[in-house]
């Protein structure tokens, strides 16, 4: 397998010089050449189903028996035998539990695997690397936690200051570990998503910090998201039948992943971009035009986003393969915060993708009903995802929701729905009475990067 950039003017790489680049050198973000055709068959796990469907994405870079053994130790410490169970919300729509790895998000589901690609690389070249990112609240304490004891990664993570729930800072500045660095950020994820970019876009300060990237930017985390997409629908027992999901979407990278999962053969029939008030998304499905607005916070900070990353890769999809014609209409809407797609452009977005949006009250009202009608208790990114499905089903239409994050990671969000507030696993109990470390940085890149600098190891 080999990886193209988006824009169109970099060399067509190997796996291993996607997953260390993270980002291609000319901005753009790496896709694959081909889409490879999902493996027939049986399996007993949720890994053994992972490393058959990513096989082909890795190949022939890594050996399959060592990706097997890393897929494997990746799932491991899951606290649910199923790694991703369906349950059943409603009939006919279920939600997929995204959120029984070590830091109770969905990032968790690739972001272990990549953290074992990294070091499998890394040790195979002796040699090491810096990893910088971006956070919203869940990718950054995913990040560290998959690092936090590699001795070949050091790690910076940014993230907007006051812009993530308690629970999602604590898990980023109370690990203890040397060599990762949680940064706030004084602006908003996009603005720390800008910086990160920047990062890479200076070749001096890329090159001698051998920067590479474990957000959504990766193609290797979009990859192994692509696996539960396949899993729900075999739990389902419904490879002859199409399904739709709902996707509480930020970053795109999520969803994104599902549309691959679609490319490879899954039937999957349409999907739900589930937006909170930010919903430059939604708004682009129903009138073709993505528009900048300020970013507002939200109770499902995590979403919280205008500049969807991702969404990079589905425009070179829809401009069939252009990467400079890719790179126009990103660079237009970078410096006009206006873009409109074609009729025809928009026509094919909508025969795979419907929108919706739910307001901070609206996502209170879903987490209060789910929880009176079935007990369940949802966190608000959830709830969005629920909302939309609600609203978006069609009567014969099964629909499987993402549930994307513990309830414990938002728990002033869900006592102010239902009034009660959740408890943190276990192994997170003591996490309000650890010392917190955690570096204030102005939104300046010089700054930045001066801070990269004096933490990374030589």
């Amino acid at each position: 397998m080999r990886y193209l950039s988006s824009r169109g003017k970099a060399p067509a790489i190997d796996f291993s010089e996607a997953l260390l680049g993270g980002l291609a050198p000319d901005g753009g973000l790496y896709v694959p050449e081909s889409w490879p055709v999902l493996p027939d068959g049986s399996f007993e796990s949720y890994a053994e189903l992972a490393a058959a469907v990513m096989a082909p994405f890795v190949a022939p870079v890594i050996d399959q028996a060592d990706f097997s053994v890393m897929v494997a130790d990746s799932y491991a410490a899951f606290s649910h035998p199923d790694v991703c169970p369906l349950v059943e919300l409603e009939p006919g729509h279920y939600l997929l539990e995204l959120f029984h790895g070590p830091t109770l998000a969905f990032k968790d589901v690739a972001l272990q695997l990549v953290g074992h690609l990294f070091d499998y690389e890394l040790r195979r070249r002796d040699e090491r690397v810096t990893i910088v990112g971006a956070t919203s609240g869940d990718t950054g304490s995913a990040a560290m936690e998959a690092v936090r004891d590699s001795d070949r990664v050091d790690m910076v993570i940014l993230f907007p200051a006051g812009r993530t729930s308690e629970v999602q800072r604590r898990q980023m500045t109370t690990l203890g570990s040397p060599t990762v660095h949680a940064v706030a950020i004084d602006g908003t994820f996009d603005d720390c998503q800008d910086l990160v970019k920047a990062m890479f876009a200076d070749e001096d300060f890329r090159a001698r910090s051998r920067l590479s990237a474990v957000n959504s930017i990766n193609w290797a985390r979009v990859m192994a998201q692509i696996v539960y997409y396949v899993w729900a629908v075999r739990q389902l027992d419904r490879q002859e039948v199409r399904t739709t999901f709902s996707v509480p979407t930020g970053n795109f990278g999520n969803v994104f992943a599902g549309h691959v999962a679609r490319r490879m053969g899954l039937p999957i029939e349409r999907f739900f971009v589930a937006s909170n008030t930010n919903d430059i998304l939604t708004r682009l499905i129903e009138t073709s035009e993505m528009v900048a607005e300020a970013v507002v916070p939200t109770l499902s900070p995590s979403m919280d986003i205008q500049i969807s990353s991702n969404l990079e890769r589905l425009l070179f999809e829809l401009l069939d393969g252009n990467g400079p014609a890719t790179a126009e209409l990103i660079g237009g809407f970078r410096e006009h915060g206006h873009v409109r797609l074609t009729p025809a452009q928009h026509e094919r977005l909508v025969a795979e993708f419907g929108g919706d949006r739910l307001t901070d009250a609206e996502t209170l009202e879903v987490m209060a009903d789910v929880h009176a009608s079935t007990g369940m208790v949802i966190d608000p990114h959830t709830a969005v995802g629920v909302g939309a499905t609600r609203r978006l089903r069609r009567p014969d239409e099964t629909v499987v929701t993402l549930a994307t994050a513990h309830p414990a990671k938002f728990p002033a969000a869900v006592e102010q729905a239902i009034g009660i507030r959740p408890e943190l696993p276990e192994h997170l109990a003591d996490l309000f009475d650890r010392d917190e470390v955690v570096t204030p940085l102005p939104n300046d890149l010089g700054t930045v990067e001066d801070f990269v600098d004096s933490v990374r190891r030589a």
